[in-house]
């Protein structure tokens, strides 16, 4: 079975372990990658980290955007959406199908 795990704040990432997700609570840039790190390692599928976090670590979700595993989710905050999650997976599927997707 593949490994899910979630990254952020602990009051935005709470609710995650009530359904079976690891969750990974980080309070700043240098623990948010070290964890993520730790997790690619450690063969993780799937890892979902908050957009406000994800913005202090831009650089380490990018060494693995090549690589099948782990796919790097991005997902809103209790802090509100930045719309960084959803223009990843826009640009994903224009890379996929070759074609920019409607407004």
């Amino acid at each position: 079975m593949h490994k899910i795990a979630v990254i952020g704040e602990a009051e935005s990432i709470v609710g995650f372990a009530s359904i079976g997700i690891e969750t990974h609570a980080v309070s700043n840039q240098k623990q948010a990658k070290e964890k993520l790190d730790q997790l690619a390692k450690s063969h993780y599928a799937v890892i979902y980290v908050t957009e406000a976090i994800a913005g202090k670590i831009a650089d380490t979700i990018n060494k693995y955007n090549c690589d099948v595993t782990p796919a790097i989710i991005l997902i809103p905050g209790i802090r509100g959406n930045t719309g960084e999650g959803v223009q990843k997976i826009e640009k994903s599927i224009e890379k996929a199908v070759g074609a920019q997707l409607l407004d």
